[in-house]
């Protein structure tokens, strides 16, 4: 069991909070900047090559000292040690919660169990490089002979999502006479549309399934299997060329015909979301190179040790925690918005989403009571400047308030003439037009129309972060990803939650495993659901075409 402590809401630096935030609510940015002319350079904070500015939120130095004080209260610091020590802190599932294990260097040492865990994350590691050095050259060939030239990476959740932000990230550094695809979704159009234009001679598949019974990855699996086989003349033997798994169920891997020699292993204290740089990344090898996938995993550990070892009050995860909870808890906001001002970073945002919203999205303590605070906000986003010209209005003109982080790049990856000063550019006015806004006094001196003038005001005064690195390489994807985990575990502490485990995501599965049947079986099933759900299914069984 948990240990129980005094709920956060009675903790003196929360209640200390709530009367600050009496005091500096209604403050307005403009105001703050004017009193504090040294605001914009002081409240900006250097780690592992990511320059974060956080000087246009609605703080002051003494907003930082409660929210700090908050963490410690919370026993941040505790945790962070716990989980780097390899302790169970994943309280419902009774595990270690060691992400950070994935990326540690060779000789490390991770104690679970008793058993140092470091040995075996670089033995799979190095089993990986070494398949992804045979197929990249072509000395892997194919059930006929041919190399590989397609890879399509099948998984869902966490199996999916890092793969393919990872994927698009670090495209610029992929091997590009090779083609790439992920199928996740159980619609089988995502299927269909991997697969239209490959040929099977050339195509290979990673089915990445822990348990390999997950229904919509198994379903694609086996979908695969049949693609497969059409178009290799029938032989079975043509799976274990063409098919490689992500799994640690040697039996099912074995009885789909996938040669154990070419399944990749990784254990229960990793989590579907934390995975991208297990076995879960062998896609993302395959397409960058093991050199360029190790540099990720450098990054990813420099930010950790960063994590571990920084004071808070420089603390980039613990920074970019605490504003997010000040503005969830002490605003009442809802949603976070995550603006990559890079076009590689565009699944970005979507990862992200799983990440926090999967991680902090509870309604009970460790202890299992109900908590009387909102926890997990919201987040979401697209790149720029897409985004500016869709729900950007809403950001600056809206009833609501919604916190944003731009990231971006002082350097591209390919220059083209002016764009990247003018993308840049954007990026600075954006945060400086939702901070400052525009006055009702402003509007009037460009001579507009009185009774235009209410729909030309921008009020400002709404808070965003900037999130700058010199350019976009794979050690700076690792860094931002590792930014972000500990960022959610950092709020996840304070809220004395369970960030680790999912159960929210059990039940819709398991009441599809029972509809399935009662969808496909002849005759008239009889449905024991409510009276909406037994009418849709009627709907749909009526209305179905048969094949």
């Amino acid at each position: 069991m948990a240990k129980k402590i005094l709920p956060v809401t009675k903790s003196r630096a929360w209640m200390a909070l709530i009367d600050h935030k009496k005091s500096i609510g209604r403050q307005h940015l403009r105001k703050l900047f004017s009193d504090d002319p040294g605001r914009g350079e002081r409240m900006t904070a250097k780690a592992s090559g990511l320059f974060l500015d956080y000087s246009k939120n609605r703080i002051t130095g003494q907003t930082l000292k409660l929210l700090i004080q908050l963490a410690k209260e919370s026993g941040l610091k505790n945790r962070i040690d716990s989980m780097f020590n390899g302790e169970k802190i994943n309280v419902t599932e009774d595990r270690a919660v060691l992400h950070i294990a994935l990326r540690a260097p060779r000789g490390t040492k991770i104690m679970v169990d008793g058993k140092n865990v470091i040995p075996q994350v670089h033995e799979v590691l190095d089993r990986m490089a070494d398949f992804s050095i045979r197929v990249r050259s072509g000395q892997w060939k194919g059930h006929t002979g041919k190399r590989i030239r397609n890879v399509v990476n099948i998984g869902i959740g966490g199996s999916d999502l890092g793969p393919v932000m990872a994927y698009e990230a670090l495209r610029f550094y992929s091997e590009r006479s090779m083609t790439f695809r992920f199928v996740s979704n159980i619609d089988g159009i995502d299927f269909a549309e991997a697969v239209r234009d490959l040929n099977p001679e050339e195509t290979m598949f990673i089915v990445s399934s822990k348990t390999f019974t997950t229904m919509e990855t198994m379903t694609n699996a086996q979908t695969a299997k049949e693609w497969l086989l059409n178009g290799l003349g029938g032989d079975t033997r043509a799976v274990a060329k063409h098919c490689v798994a992500v799994s640690t169920n040697e039996q099912k891997v074995t009885e789909f015909g996938i040669d154990t020699a070419n399944m990749f292993g990784f254990w229960d204290w990793v989590g579907g979301r934390y995975s991208m740089d297990s076995a879960i990344g062998l896609s993302t090898m395959l397409a960058i190179g093991p050199e360029h996938f190790h540099a990720m995993l450098n990054g990813f550990h420099e930010m950790d040790e960063h994590f571990r070892t920084a004071p808070f009050e420089s603390n980039l995860p613990v920074l970019l925690g605490l504003l997010a909870l000040w503005y969830n808890n002490f605003f009442g906001v809802q949603t976070i918005a995550v603006l990559p001002y890079e076009n590689y970073l565009k699944r970005f945002p979507a990862y992200l989403q799983q990440l926090t919203m999967e991680s902090n999205g509870k309604h009970v303590t460790l202890d299992g009571k109900k908590v009387n605070y909102n926890t997990g906000p919201i987040y979401w986003g697209e790149p720029g400047t897409n985004g500016q010209h869709s729900f950007y209005q809403l950001i600056h003109q809206g009833t609501r308030m919604i916190p944003c982080d731009f990231i971006a790049f002082v350097n591209p990856l390919i220059k083209v003439g002016r764009h990247h000063d003018i993308l840049l550019s954007n990026v600075f006015a954006q945060s400086e037009a939702l901070a400052f806004g525009k006055t009702p006094a402003q509007v009037r001196a460009e001579g507009t129309s009185e009774w235009l003038v209410p729909h030309r005001v921008f009020e400002g005064n709404r808070p965003s972060n900037v999130i700058l690195a010199d350019h976009l390489t794979p050690d700076i994807l690792g860094k931002l990803v590792a930014l972000y985990e500990h960022s959610t575990f950092t709020q996840s502490v304070i809220w004395n939650i369970d960030a680790f485990d999912q159960w929210g995501v059990e039940l819709g599965k398991v009441l599809a495993q029972r509809i399935i049947p009662e969808i496909e079986g002849k005759g008239s099933p009889k449905l024991n659901h409510d009276g909406s759900t037994n009418n849709l299914i009627q709907h749909y069984r009526k209305n179905k075409k048969l094949n």
